[in-house]
């Protein structure tokens, strides 16, 4: 399950673009805490902590407390925005959830046991089509990865989200459609030579073209 992560806050006195940027020349990140039908809480965070916590690869599916005057606020990361230049962080919003509040969250795709699929020891190529799963689940209960196995998987064979097993309690967001998530598909060099042999099947074979040329030619010779 993904981890529990506390990150300190503090409140931001003044708002405008101007009292940002202050923020930043000192390490600080702007956010802001929301939902629940509470009041929103304009915070602001540790740049170097914040880019830490988001090295993980997890961060935006795991709980983080914001420790806000004393008092924890369980929140889930929901926007991050990034400097188009630096890339670094300038704004996250948080979104307040129960212990256990049903929540949607995108959960990065682990594929296991390519060794032991036919398909791929043949040549094959693993195309993935999502590379994270759209899922509900308790906020308690937030897998950090899926794991999908290859075993015994042939070039032309497909992984759908219905054959996919989910932890107990966790759902697809789209759980109406069976959408493909990988495939294994054939390399573009067997790929080529399929074509080629399709294509000399449906074309007429050169000693057929000469008998009709020949048959051709006995008919003028006897006018």
């Amino acid at each position: 399950m993904s981890e529990q992560l506390t990150l300190p806050a503090e409140a931001r006195d003044r708002a405008g673009k101007g009292a940002s940027r202050a923020l930043r020349r000192e390490g600080r990140v702007p956010a802001v805490v929301y939902g629940e039908k509470k009041e929103p809480l304009s915070i602001h965070v540790e740049e170097k902590l914040l880019a830490k916590m988001m090295s993980t690869g997890h961060f935006m599916n795991s709980v983080v407390m914001i420790d806000f005057e004393g008092q924890p606020h369980r929140t889930l990361p929901k926007a991050v925005d990034f400097h188009p230049v630096s890339s670094r962080p300038i704004h996250v919003d948080f979104l307040r959830i129960g212990e256990h509040t049903k929540v949607h969250v995108n959960v990065p795709v682990r594929f296991d046991n390519e060794e032991d699929s036919p398909g791929l020891k043949r040549g094959g190529v693993l195309n993935v089509v999502q590379h994270e799963l759209e899922l509900v689940c308790d906020a308690a209960q937030i897998p950090n990865e899926i794991h999908i196995s290859l075993e015994g998987l042939e070039i032309g064979d497909s992984v759908h989200i219905s054959q996919v097993k989910l932890p107990e309690g966790v759902i697809p967001a789209n759980a109406d459609e069976d959408f493909t998530v990988a495939t294994i598909v054939a390399p573009s060099a067997m790929k080529a030579e399929e074509e080629e042999a399709a294509a000399a099947d449906a074309v007429p074979t050169v000693e057929g073209e000469e008998g009709e040329a020949a048959e051709g030619e006995g008919e003028q010779a006897g006018e």
